[in-house]
C-alpha cells in the first residue's frame, strides 16, 4: 500500500489484525494525538494488551516497530501543534513574540521535570553513583549530547565517569561490568534499541542501571533500578528538540549540585584541580 496516511492503512488492514491487534487498531483511530505521546508500555496498557501484541500490529501493517509507526502517526498528522505550524497560522509575529514562545516552551520543560521530581528515585540514584567505583553515561543520537555533557560536568569533581558514543562499544562495556559499576541511560522515550540492549547486558552482569526519560513505563524503566522523569511533550517529529533536553539537562544539573554537596571536600579539591590544569589553556 503506497498511501502515507497510516490511520488509512490502518483501516484498511483491520479485517488482518488479531483480536488483540484490533484493541491496538481500534485505540489507534480513536486516540491518534493522544498515542503519539505514548510509549509501547502506555499503549499496550491502555488496550489491555501485552507490549507483543502491539509490535505485531506494528509488524501486521509492515513497519519495523512501535517508534517507525509514531513516526508514520506523526507524519499523517502533519504534526498539528508544533510549534511551527503554530507560527504559520498565527502569522509574522516578530522576532520578540516569537523568541518568548520559544522562552516559555523550554521553561516550562524545566518546570515540569520539577513537578515530576520524585525525590526517593532521586535519592537512590545518587546514593548508587556514591557506591559506584565508575559510573557511565550512555545515550543514543540525540540523547547522547546529554551523556555527553553529563560526563563533561562530573569530570571536574571526580576520576570515575565515563562516557562512550558507539553503541556496540557501550554494549560491550556493559557486558563487562561489575556490581561496582553503574549506568545511567538516557533517552526520552525509553524505547530504543541500543538502550535497552545495553540496559539488560548491565544487569545481567550484575551492575546497577539508573535512567533518564519521559515516560514511566517504558522498556527501559523495566531494566532500571531507579529512574527520574523529564518534561517536555515531545513528537516523534520534533526528535532532538531543545525542550526536551533542557529537561534532561535540569536533572542532571541537579544530580550534579547534590553529589558535589554530599562529598564537598573532595568535589571541591578535584574541582580546583581540573580548573588549574587549564589554566594556561585560557589567554
Amino acid at each position: 500500500m503506497k498511501s502515507t496516511d497510516i490511520v488509512l492503512q490502518i483501516q484498511a488492514s483491520y479485517n488482518q489484525f488479531t483480536k488483540a491487534e484490533k484493541k491496538v487498531a481500534s485505540y489507534v483511530i480513536e486516540n491518534k494525538k493522544k498515542v503519539l505521546y505514548m510509549s509501547i508500555t502506555d499503549l499496550a496498557d491502555a488496550c489491555q494488551v501485552g507490549e507483543t501484541s502491539v509490535y505485531r500490529f506494528c509488524r501486521t501493517i509492515n513497519l519495523q516497530g512501535y517508534q517507525e509507526f509514531k513516526m508514520k502517526l506523526s507524519i499523517s498528522l502533519a504534526a498539528e501543534g508544533s510549534i511551527h505550524k503554530r507560527k504559520e497560522e498565527d502569522g509574522d509575529q516578530g522576532l520578540d513574540n516569537f523568541a518568548e514562545q520559544i522562552m516559555k516552551l523550554h521553561t516550562q520543560a524545566i518546570h515540569e521535570s520539577y513537578c515530576l521530581l520524585d525525590t526517593s528515585q532521586f535519592q537512590k540514584i545518587l546514593q548508587m553513583m556514591n557506591d559506584a567505583k565508575r559510573i557511565f553515561f550512555f545515550g543514543i543520537g540525540d540523547s547522547l549530547l546529554t551523556a555527553e555533557e553529563a560526563r563533561n560536568k562530573f569530570i571536574r569533581i571526580t576520576n570515575k565517569v565515563v562516557c562512550i558514543s558507539d553503541p556496540h562499544i557501550q554494549a560491550m562495556a556493559a557486558a563487562v561490568a561489575s556490581e561496582e559499576d553503574l549506568f545511567v541511560i538516557i533517552s526520552y522515550s525509553g524505547a530504543t534499541k541500543d538502550n535497552i540492549h545495553v540496559a539488560k547486558e548491565a544487569k545481567q552482569a550484575g551492575a546497577k542501571v539508573a535512567s533518564i526519560t519521559h515516560f514511566k513505563k517504558s522498556p527501559l524503566t523495566a531494566h532500571s533500578d531507579a529512574y527520574l522523569l523529564c518534561g517536555s511533550e515531545e513528537a516523534p517529529l520534533d526528535g532532538g528538540s531543545m525542550s526536551a533536553k533542557m529537561g534532561q539537562l535540569y536533572l542532571i544539573d541537579l544530580l550534579y549540585q547534590e553529589y558535589y554537596r554530599k562529598n564537598y571536600e573532595e568535589c571541591k579539591a578535584n574541582n580546583q584541580k581540573t580548573s588549574n590544569s587549564v589554566v594556561e589553556k585560557l589567554y
